[in-house]
């Protein structure tokens, strides 16, 4: 497969939009927001085990 073909076919599969994998129930903000908060969660772990520096 070269990668002009390779090429083609992904411009042809981002030109139907429509369907992406967006699921109408998952809101964008809603997912960003809570993985924020797990990453926040995360780092705060983090830095709880790292007391020695």
């Amino acid at each position: 497969m070269s990668f002009h073909s390779t090429a083609a076919q992904l411009a042809t599969l981002a030109a139907e939009g429509e369907h992406g994998g967006n699921h109408e129930s998952l809101d964008p903000l809603v997912t960003g927001g809570s993985a924020f908060l797990v990453l926040l969660l995360l780092l705060w772990i983090t830095t709880r085990f790292n007391r020695d520096r």
